[in-house]
């Protein structure tokens, strides 16, 4: 392919290389369906990559004439090893769409609807926004609320995949847009409470779906519907993180309890939904950097009322995982662990607490870490604890004589 000269125009302006499926956009630009779909949906650019133009209509028109054309070279040149492009599938359009949903009417047909759905959903981004804008998000939250199917079993007993379990999935896998998502929480009433009940009573896959959304959809929340939320949603989402059913819906439910708890009383809705022993048993097994830095930001959250900082400090390895996470994970976990202590230190700082703290060693690692390069914040924070507790910990045996040089004065 080295020795012959491709026509310039038969590249794709963004990978470079020749077009199997050329489309153009609303800007007149021809691009690689595959490419220009990456840089649109995946990428949530709004662009023309080539005029910098705002793409006003993301609807992308196969050029024709110039896949023959691409075709037709290939043939000619096959001599040199330049294998023919295979002509691309049409992909699905709205009506069709339309016509799968409005035909689904029986279980049956249903099942077999949501199938076909998710095999459309799984090919292309062009399909997936094709779906969403045929009014799929609608059918598919209908069946997720008015479904029983949670605690239903196959009707044909061959097929034992549930109806809301497909359409979780599919609703997930679709990466709806700001707008799509909105629209979810806005046009279906008790969207959030259904979720909910998916992840108190559903599968271990229905349930992880039920936690992605959940997360997504908390995204893009308003403040009037995020201080709402309900005291059972953060009951579910503290056992989908002690059940630990996937490392991907754990993440989510950290991400989620990130998104909401600065509003409302939702970070005491968590401590009372039994979130800080939680978070604090993640800590003692969890060893991966994103994990720790998420659960530290979440536990910090909660230390900011006063039912937070009570549950760590009634728990035996409270204290002892907070300090322990300082300087052995990641600058971020560093400062929510110093963070999380300073809390402590301002507002419980009672005789036997300031006693716990230098016999875990909480002192002594305050103390390395203004001798440590880690961050000018978190030493400022580390200052402000020891100077607090300077009467209780500067002459205190229990910090080794090596750190307490550095003890602020």
């Amino acid at each position: 392919m080295e020795e012959i000269d491709v026509p310039p125009f038969f590249l794709c302006p963004v990978s470079l290389e020749i077009m199997k499926d050329p489309v153009t956009v609303s800007t007149g630009i021809t691009y690689d369906r595959e490419s220009i779909e990456k840089w649109l949906y995946s990428g949530k650019n709004t662009t023309c990559p080539v005029t910098k133009q705002v793409i006003a209509d993301s609807e992308l028109t196969p050029n024709h004439t110039l896949r023959r054309l691409i075709q037709s070279w290939c043939v000619l040149n096959a001599s040199h090893g330049i294998e023919r492009i295979p002509t691309p599938k049409p992909p699905i359009n709205k009506a069709q769409i339309t016509k799968l949903l409005t035909d689904a009417k029986s279980p049956q047909q249903q099942r077999k609807c949501l199938r076909r759905l998710k095999s459309i959903a799984a090919q292309n981004a062009t399909n997936k926004r094709c779906i969403e804008a045929a009014g799929t998000v609608e059918f598919l939250a209908a069946i997720v609320i008015n479904s029983n199917s949670i605690e239903e079993s196959s009707e044909d007993g061959v097929d034992s995949t549930r109806p809301t379990d497909e359409a979780l999935s599919i609703l997930y896998n679709l990466q709806l847009s700001e707008a799509g998502l909105q629209n979810l929480l806005g046009k279906n009433s008790g969207f959030v409470e259904c979720l909910t009940r998916v992840m108190q009573r559903g599968t271990y896959e229905s349930r992880a779906y039920a936690a992605l959304l959940l997360k997504s959809l908390m995204e893009v929340a308003d403040p009037m519907q995020l201080t709402g939320l309900k005291p059972q949603l953060f009951i579910e989402a503290i056992q989908i993180l002690q059940d630990q059913i996937s490392y991907q819906a754990s993440k989510a439910i950290l991400q989620l309890l990130i998104n909401v708890c600065p509003w409302g009383r939702n970070r005491v809705k968590a401590v009372e939904a039994g979130g800080v022993p939680v978070l604090i048993d993640l800590l003692l097994n969890s060893t991966e950097k994103r994990a720790c830095e998420m659960t530290l930001t979440v536990l910090e959250m909660m230390c900011g009322c006063a039912e937070g900082r009570a549950k760590l400090l009634g728990h035996a390895a409270g204290l002892a995982v907070v300090s322990k996470k300082i300087l052995r994970v990641s600058l971020v976990a560093s400062e929510r662990a110093v963070r999380i202590l300073l809390v402590v230190s301002k507002f419980c700082a009672t005789p036997s607490v300031l006693q716990e703290m230098l016999q875990l060693g909480v002192a002594s690692k305050l103390c390395l870490v203004l001798q440590v390069d880690c961050g000018s914040k978190i030493k400022e924070r580390a200052t402000e604890v020891l100077k607090l507790h300077a009467r209780a910990w500067k002459n205190s045996p229990c910090i080794p004589t090596n750190l307490l040089s550095s003890y602020p004065a």
